[in-house]
């Protein structure tokens, strides 16, 4: 087991290495930088040309990567923000708190309908309720994100007015302020949580019901009720317990992907987290902020490859992963 996280965290280094690398890149043969489209009339062209100078921006891509890992590997800094002068890791920092709330909001509302949902459904296949299910299930895997959170919007937001439609918190509310506060940020997850939840579950719920309705009919679980086992104990202590492991080794990497996946829901519902500063910083040219936040979006799945395979190998170690 030591072994193996060992292993797996060594492959870890090449991969974030030539990921930096290919943001890098990719940033470069963007047209335009920082200063293209800067419109101040006290600004010439030279005088524009001599701030890319001071910037680097004229330094040749391999020069402007070097200063820029090794700043990050020295001191932690990605730079300075062009839009808002400010070190990218602040601003970063002070939106990033938010996306993790939403997406572990998220991860816990999604397994909470996913999982009683899938084992009823497999249980009681071909039946009534499974049929019901299975049917909302195919609703979710036709229908974007984006059109959920707007029906909920327009629904539960500007219709009957029970829950905040944008921003994290109510305006003019401190920490200080104790458990209101902490009501005020949780109402305001609701609504771009369940977006998201009420439509990733259903892959869940499916591949859920596929594996109990499979390991129902698996040699040793005839050979259990061959035995005189009642069904609750075949159910709880052999169906279920083998059908939830391929979901807990996804665990990490899910995490990782509804962080990356922020973006488009977080402009929905004008929430303050680092999915909509990753669009600004695009709309602007702003190049620190963007190559750190696809370099963090990357990583987190990286690493959310890596604890997923971890936890796979802690539930069931008789699996080797390669």
């Amino acid at each position: 087991m030591i072994k193996f996280a060992a292993r797996r965290f060594l492959i870890m280094i090449p991969q974030l290495f030539i990921l930096s690398i290919i943001i890098f890149l990719i940033a470069q043969l963007m047209p335009g930088d920082a200063l293209t489209g800067l419109l101040d009339p006290n600004l010439t062209a030279e005088m524009l040309q001599q701030q890319r100078y001071e910037l680097g921006l004229l330094n040749p891509w391999y020069v402007q990567y070097w200063d820029w890992m090794v700043n990050i590997f020295t001191r932690g800094d990605f730079g300075r923000s062009f839009n808002f002068q400010m070190p990218v890791t602040q601003i970063i920092g002070d939106r990033l708190g938010n996306t993790i709330r939403l997406s572990l909001f998220t991860l816990v509302v999604m397994y909470a309908i996913a999982l009683p949902l899938g084992i009823i459904s497999g249980r009681y296949h071909d039946r009534l309720v499974d049929k019901i299910i299975t049917a909302y299930t195919y609703i979710g895997f036709g229908m974007p994100v984006m059109v959920m959170a707007l029906f909920l919007l327009f629904i539960f937001g500007f219709g009957l007015g029970w829950l905040p439609t944008q921003g994290s918190v109510h305006p003019g509310m401190a920490p200080s302020m104790g458990m209101a506060y902490w009501w005020s940020r949780l109402q305001h997850l609701i609504l771009p949580g369940m977006s998201v939840a009420l439509i990733t579950t259903v892959a869940t719920v499916q591949y859920l019901r596929g594996e109990i309705i499979d390991l129902e009919q698996r040699e040793f679980i005839v050979a259990v009720r061959a035995k005189g086992a009642n069904e609750k104990r075949v159910y709880n202590k052999h169906i279920f317990r083998n059908a939830l492991l391929p979901i807990a080794s996804v665990l990490g990497f899910q995490l990782a992907f509804l962080i990356g996946g922020s973006v488009l829901i977080e402009q929905v519902f004008s929430y303050p987290g680092i999915g909509t500063l990753f669009i600004n910083s695009i709309m602007n040219r702003d190049f620190p902020v963007m190559n750190a936040l696809i370099l963090l979006f990357g990583t987190a799945t990286i690493v959310g490859s890596y604890l997923s395979d971890v936890i796979m190998m802690m539930v069931d170690p008789r699996i080797e992963i390669e």
